[in-house]
């Protein structure tokens, strides 16, 4: 059995063993913050609040930090209290300042995006300071044993941070906590302990059991930085257990895929992949998918992907949220920024399997006129588009609700290249069916048709909007005579003579 099917299985026993509270407690009796202190049920009580201007002696030696640049590929070690070791390892007071915070560990050494993550900020800020906190023999535990030694390192990195403010020139606005997994919450108890205000921390897919739900003080949350921003890739609940936390817990939230299932991870199901032997490799594609994303972010700067404001998955699904007026779109990963919203801000977007993950997302507008054949209309369409820059494959419309009569009817759809200006649209009624769900709703139909009787839709414009340009466009039947379709025909679009396209709003991506 794989170590990362016993992560999995590990977290649902974790299910019946949390204690009452439910998570991680942090205590309101001061710490050396001065801010209010972070504790656990679990383990036993705080020491007593340090002042700063006690020696600085490192609050565990089992937390280690590494500063990494050209010349330092495996890393200098900084050692707290003693400044020659900042000299000796090139560190800049004046620069930004990055701390990559690893997670939960089985096997006790670092994965592999590490290394990748590291030489992405690099690239992208070559006179930052990069530094790799290993707490891999505190992580390197059972998950509750873990889950209690994240307040001791997020205390380790707060007191290098009051050390590091000592010099002037250093300043936390310019400090920049990045963490994975439980890495995301060492952030949060660091952010919580540290002398003033941390500029920004950013939760790649921060670990769920024993965090979801609890109170905000126990957990990573907007109040730990100036700015926070999360990614959610694995916040799918199997027998009462997310991975990933499902909530939203900074300024910005942001949920790939609806935070669900991510392109290219394998099976769906879960009972599958535990019966096939690949949990494990699902369980580390969907989970990992927030570090990609986050390096597609940095070395991608011309292809970055964008998110969109939404109240949920499902408006998201049915191209509701594409709007970029008063901030409600921003770039993800190291791009993303504050939008209108104080906190919690949800947001979404599609992906591709790969890096780069950029897609080109387009809300469609259909108003269907009339239809015969049934009280209801059940189809399975697809549309084509063509554009200056070519031609997508054809495009399942989702339709998470039944088709309206007389009604305007909206959906996503999402293209892995740029199309460019869109000239023509192929609208097609599917005639066979591509899935079980597919078929099912071809029998529905059959059983409820009246005998000889055909499905047929009247559609005469389609309205299109591009999430990227936010540029708008309608696009009418290209015979003005024929604009009934039914199963297996397919209708033409072309731009419309009264076209309503219109300029990009003045904050557009």
């Amino acid at each position: 059995m794989s170590s990362l099917l016993l992560l999995f299985l590990t977290f649902l026993l974790l299910s019946t063993g949390l204690t009452a509270e439910g998570g991680p407690h942090r205590g309101r009796g001061g710490d050396e913050g001065g801010r209010g202190g972070r504790g656990s049920p679990l383990s036993p009580p705080m020491s007593p609040p340090m002042s700063p201007t006690v020696s600085p002696t490192p609050l565990s030696p089992r937390v280690r930090f590494s500063l990494h640049s050209a010349s330092e590929a495996e890393g200098c070690p900084l050692a707290l209290g003693r400044e020659g070791s900042l000299q000796e390892c090139g560190f800049n007071a004046t620069a930004k300042s990055f701390f990559i915070i690893h997670g939960w560990t089985m096997s006790g050494m670092f994965e592999t995006w590490l290394g990748s993550l590291v030489a992405a900020l690099q690239e992208r800020e070559k006179e930052a300071n990069v530094v790799v906190v290993d707490w891999l023999s505190l992580a390197h535990q059972l998950y509750t044993d873990a889950v209690n030694n994240t307040q001791v390192v997020g205390r380790s990195i707060a007191r290098l941070l009051d050390w590091l403010q000592e010099n002037p020139l250093f300043k936390l606005e310019n400090v920049h906590l990045i963490g994975y997994s439980l890495g995301a919450h060492v952030a949060g108890f660091a952010g919580n302990h540290v002398h003033g205000t941390i500029g920004r921390i950013t939760g790649l897919d921060p670990a769920g059991p024993m965090f979801e739900g609890v109170d905000p003080s126990k957990r990573l949350s907007p109040d730990d930085a100036g700015f926070v921003d999360v990614l959610h890739t694995y916040t799918r609940e199997t027998l009462g257990v997310s991975i990933g936390i499902q909530m939203p817990v900074g300024h910005v939230d942001i949920y790939p895929n609806g935070g669900d299932f991510q392109p290219g991870c394998g099976l769906s199901d879960v009972l599958g992949a535990i019966a096939y032997g690949t949990l494990g490799e699902v369980v580390k594609c969907e989970h990992e998918r927030s570090v990609h994303l986050f390096v597609d972010s940095l070395v991608n700067q011309d292809k970055q992907s964008f998110a969109f404001q939404c109240t949920d998955s499902s408006r998201f699904k049915k191209g509701i949220c594409l709007s970029c007026r008063k901030n409600r779109c921003s770039g993800i990963g190291y791009n993303a920024r504050r939008t209108r919203n104080k906190r919690n801000s949800k947001m979404y977007l599609k992906t591709r399997a790969d890096m780069p993950f950029k897609v080109y997302h387009y809300q469609m507008k259909m108003h269907v006129f009339s239809y015969k054949g049934s009280a209801e209309a059940d189809p399975t369409f697809s549309v084509t588009l063509h554009g200056t820059n070519g031609d997508s494959e054809p495009l399942s419309l989702e339709m998470l609700d039944q088709i309206g009569l007389n009604a305007t009817n909206t959906f996503l759809v999402y293209t892995e290249e740029d199309m460019g200006e869109l000239l023509k649209i192929k609208l097609t009624w599917e005639g066979t069916s591509q899935s079980w769900y597919d078929l099912w709703k071809e029998l529905k139909s059959y059983w409820y048709r009246p005998a000889k009787a055909a499905q047929e839709l009247h559609i005469r414009r389609i309205r299109v909007k591009s999430g990227e340009t936010q540029q708008r466009f309608a696009f009418c039947v290209e015979d003005s005579q024929l604009t009934r379709i039914s199963p297996g025909k397919e209708l033409w679009f072309v731009k419309c003579a009264d076209d309503w396209k219109k300029r990009p709003v003045s904050n557009s991506l």
